[in-house]
């Protein structure tokens, strides 16, 4: 076998959650050149068949699905949908999450208190980013690491972090022309650390099988941004900027296939080098 035929997914089956957010498109994009059938799962089940309708005019085998992470029908029922179309499930990426450039809903106060600051934030906002980012996570890898233990415990799990679940957000990097704009909301800091968590807990949880769960930290992907956060954010970084968004694609594969077969309860950061220093 040679490094490339381990990076290979032939037979392989992978649902990517968000698969309809601009790094879940890469994700289904990635997977499916390697040579899985890809499950592209979202709560916008339009936008997910059409994805997933191009993916097979390419040549690849795929199939959308409609899905909400908060609700155990739902799951269970895309699980169903993907082991009926295509018999099995090796390959899970949890990337469904709430993750707002700017937040337009936060609470603002009467002194003017910018979107997302924190002595003002609302409690339904809160739960409701728990829900998704952590309680969603925790439904989908239930239903899905099922079908993964029947077909003889083996599988890879990949649950997508963030540098602000290692690091607290530097609040600086929202402010324009001397003047606050907004602030990365609570909720995220939270919900990615608690991804790493849940990450370390089922990677030891199953102890002495083949199923292989870890953690993709991508650092800040250019989205449209304003030009002052650019100049912001790239000023953190060693590589002085923001990643493209099919950056995380080869790390991204390299999690899903056997090319990592050594490697679980761990996470790959990919950042440009916003932790390193």
């Amino acid at each position: 076998m040679t490094i490339f035929d381990k990076f290979n997914l032939k037979d392989h089956v992978a649902v990517v959650t968000g698969g309809v957010g601009m790094l879940g498109m890469e994700f289904c994009k990635t997977l499916a050149e390697a040579g899985a059938a890809v499950a592209v799962v979202d709560l916008n089940g339009e936008t997910a068949n059409k994805i997933a309708d191009g993916l097979i005019k390419e040549g690849y085998k795929a199939t959308g699905i409609a899905v909400d992470i908060t609700k155990p029908e739902s799951v269970n029922s895309m699980v169903d949908a993907v082991l009926s179309t295509f018999g099995r499930l090796d390959v899970l990426v949890n990337s469904a999450a709430l993750d707002p450039k700017f937040d337009p809903d936060a609470a603002r106060s009467a002194k003017g208190i910018a979107p997302g600051a924190f002595e003002d934030y609302p409690l339904s906002d809160w739960n409701a980013a728990l829900n998704v980012n952590l309680t969603g996570m925790f439904l989908v890898t239930q239903a899905c690491v099922k079908p993964m233990i029947a077909q003889g415990k083996k599988g890879s799990i990949i649950n997508i972090c963030s540098t602000y679940g290692l690091n607290g957000p530097d609040q600086r990097i929202y402010i324009k022309d001397g003047k606050r704009v907004a602030y990365k909301p609570v909720y995220y800091t939270t919900t990615k650390a608690g991804v790493m968590g849940f990450t370390k807990y089922l990677a030891a949880y199953y102890a002495e099988t083949e199923i292989r769960v870890n953690a993709l930290t991508p650092g800040g992907v250019y989205n449209n941004h304003e030009e002052y956060f650019v100049k912001n954010y790239s000023a953190k970084t060693i590589l002085g900027r923001m990643a493209k968004k099919d950056e995380m694609n080869g790390a991204l594969l390299f999690l899903a296939s056997d090319a990592s077969s050594y490697m679980t309860g761990n996470n790959l950061i990919v950042d440009g080098g916003w932790t390193a220093w």
